[in-house]
C-alpha cells in the first residue's frame, strides 16, 4: 500500500470473534431481519452503498455481509478507543469529512482493485430525522474510477420512531453494473453523470425503504 493511503490492519482473529459475538447481541437488541434480493458475487469487488441512520450502522453492515467488508467511517468515531478498535476489526478506516480526503479515497480504490468489498454511506453523513437524505457523489466517483458494480443496501427502523432499539430491516439488493450506472466513455465525466449515477443508486435504496418501513 502506498504512502498516500490509510494503512489497514486485518485483525482476522479479532474480526471473527467480534462478528460472532455481535450477531447474537444485535439480534437480541434490534431483532434485525435480513432481506436479500439475490445472491451476491462470492469473489470480486463491489461497492455496498447504504443509507446511514446511526453509529451502529457499520456494525450492521459487517455482521450481515457474508464476505468481509471495508468502509470509510468518520474520524470522530475512532476517538473512543473501544468503539474505534471494534469498527477497525470490522473493516473500518477513518475519513475526514468535508475535506476531500485523498488518502481515504485512495485506500478505498486500492481495496476495490484488490477484489474486496467497500461500503460507502451514500448520503455522506448520518440523518438526523431518520429520513433518507440526498446522495453525495463520492460513491459514484469511486465506482467510475474502479469500474466496479454497486450493491444498494437500506437499513430501515421499524416500530417506535424514537426508540434506539427499534427493529431493523437490512435490505440488500443486487449489483447495479457500471454500464447501468450510465457513465459514458468520456475520460472526464460531467457532474451530471455523477448525479445521475447517484440518483439511480439512491432510487433503489428508497424503494427498499418504502417496502420495509411497514414490516411487522
Amino acid at each position: 500500500m502506498q504512502d498516500n493511503q490509510v494503512k489497514i490492519k486485518e485483525h482476522i482473529i479479532l474480526y471473527t470473534i467480534a462478528k460472532n459475538l455481535l450477531i447474537p447481541i444485535f439480534k437480541l437488541l434490534y431483532r434485525y431481519k435480513i432481506i436479500r434480493e439475490g445472491e451476491l458475487p462470492k469473489t470480486g469487488a463491489y461497492i455496498l452503498a447504504s443509507n446511514h441512520l446511526s453509529n451502529t450502522d457499520p456494525v450492521f453492515v459487517g455482521i450481515t455481509s457474508k464476505r468481509r467488508v471495508y468502509f470509510m467511517a468518520k474520524v470522530e468515531l475512532f476517538r473512543n478507543k473501544f468503539f474505534g478498535a471494534l469498527i477497525r476489526a470490522l473493516g473500518a478506516f477513518p475519513v475526514t469529512r468535508g475535506s476531500n480526503d485523498g488518502k481515504a479515497i485512495a485506500t478505498g480504490e486500492d481495496l476495490l482493485n484488490s477484489g474486496k468489498i467497500m461500503t460507502i454511506f451514500i448520503e455522506g453523513g448520518r440523518t438526523k430525522t431518520g429520513e433518507l437524505m440526498r446522495p453525495r457523489s463520492g460513491c459514484a466517483l469511486i465506482a467510475r474510477q474502479t469500474h466496479v458494480p454497486v450493491v444498494p443496501m437500506c437499513i430501515t427502523p421499524v416500530g417506535k420512531k424514537n426508540s434506539i432499539f427499534s427493529k431493523r430491516i437490512i435490505h440488500i439488493g443486487t449489483p447495479i453494473s457500471y454500464t447501468e450506472l450510465g457513465f459514458s466513455d468520456s475520460e472526464t465525466p460531467s457532474p451530471k453523470e455523477y448525479r445521475e449515477a447517484s440518483r439511480r443508486i439512491m432510487e433503489k435504496i428508497t424503494q427498499f425503504r418504502e417496502m420495509d418501513r411497514t414490516d411487522k
